[in-house]
């Protein structure tokens, strides 16, 4: 039998949709975020990223990289193994602490990712709790999506963002049962924001557990970046918060927080974390020291939020139609895979300007758009040369603009 033909017969059919996903080769310059070099066979120039999830550019800040480079001096690259096994470092005890004093919680779980850290604590939980039922807001991500069905618990969809849904479906429920409300705090492709409050209402008048996906909200919103759980005063509502170090953060790695008992609880029976070698004690020590700067320092978080106002005003006075959301990304909407494709590659050519296009199966057909995050580090000079290439390729392509 030939594989590859099987392969590339699939392959082949996701380039003819449009859907065929691309690499760009970047090489990030270090203190000069966003900018990088696109180092591609067809690259060698300079671009300014506009699609990073290093939202605050932390993966940067001279205390960040200070403190990876001396621990890497000291310690060396990797941890030697798991965390049962030669693994567990005083950075990762550090790291744990510095996370579990964050979102006021009792403690913390290190993970080597976010993704692993919502498959193994939903599918842990789920799995381990006699009976139990997750009930899954309908736009969580796929990390949460495959650890409920690793899990195998009985499951639940209730509509986007809808208490009232949500209180319906628990209402159906058996009370008897453990059950757990997962979603996420902010959406990363439409940007919506959850009713933290009114979910954990809902929740708490069922006796249902809450488990919140922070991943791109840590660092970015509360008074010391502990996520729009921090923001909306309901933490210590919530029965589990998870987050990752790869984002705002700018470093790697997952995280679980919640009391002794429940990350002790997964600690012991996730396989996600017994069988994977330990985050890098370099990696730890830099992702402490991030969130320790970002606890104190609220300057990045402001500067954001100014230039995600600038953006959205350049392309409103354009007609360049963005999904209206109140977080800091900005979705901006062309419906078609191969011209998101095609304005993408534009974009990096001829206008200096690095994002990638979201096509399915990330978002649904017809929905596909340009994901664009500003930063800090963004100038009002880069935004108004990325409206300016936007409203020329808008002309070029003849593609519809929003109506005020």
């Amino acid at each position: 039998m030939n594989y590859d033909a099987l392969f590339q017969t699939q392959l082949d059919a996701l380039k003819a949709d449009g859907n065929y996903r691309i690499f760009a080769e970047m090489q990030r310059k270090c203190g000069h975020h966003p900018r990088a070099l696109n180092a591609g066979p067809d690259g060698g120039h300079d671009v300014t990223v506009w699609c990073s999830n290093d939202y605050l550019g932390m993966g940067q800040h001279p205390d960040v990289v200070q403190a990876m480079v001396e621990t890497a001096q000291s310690c060396g690259t990797g941890a030697g193994g798991t965390r049962n096994i030669s693994g567990t470092a005083s950075h990762h005890v550090a790291l744990e602490r510095e996370l579990a004093d964050l979102h006021g919680k009792q403690s913390a779980l290190l993970f080597t990712s976010g993704y692993v850290s919502n498959w193994s604590a939903l599918g842990t939980l789920g799995s381990r709790l006699p009976g139990a039922i997750i009930l899954s807001d309908s736009e969580n991500h796929a990390s949460m999506i495959e650890g409920i069905r690793h899990s195998r618990a009985d499951k639940v969809i209730w509509a986007h963002n809808d208490p009232a849904d949500l209180d319906r479906k628990l209402a159906a429920t058996d009370p008897s049962r453990p059950r757990i409300v997962a979603f996420e705090s902010v959406y990363s492709m439409d940007g919506s924001i959850a009713p933290i409050a009114e979910i954990c209402d809902v929740a708490e008048k069922h006796g249902a557990m809450t488990y919140i996906d922070e991943v791109h909200a840590v660092g970015m919103y509360g008074p010391r970046g502990g996520g729009v759980s921090e923001a909306q005063g309901c933490a210590d509502r919530i029965t589990l918060i998870q987050g990752t170090l790869g984002k705002a953060f700018g470093c790697f790695g997952g995280y679980i927080t919640g009391s002794a008992a429940l990350c002790d609880f997964i600690r012991s029976f996730a396989s996600g974390f017994i069988f994977t070698t330990a985050l890098p004690p370099a990696v730890a020590a830099a992702a402490t020291a991030s969130v320790r700067h970002l606890k104190t320092s609220g300057i990045e978080r402001a500067r954001q939020h100014e230039q995600v106002a600038r953006l959205r005003a350049g392309l409103d006075r354009l007609g360049i139609p963005h999904m209206d959301n109140p977080s800091h990304i900005v979705p901006v909407m062309i419906g078609d895979p191969v011209k998101c494709r095609m304005i993408c590659d534009i974009l990096m050519s001829d206008f200096g300007i690095y994002v990638q296009p979201i096509n399915y199966p990330t978002v649904p057909k017809g929905t596909e758009r340009l994901r664009l995050t500003p930063g800090p580090h963004h100038s009002n000079a880069d935004i108004d040369h990325l409206c300016s290439a936007l409203n020329t390729l808008w002309q070029q392509c003849a593609l519809s603009r929003q109506v005020a």
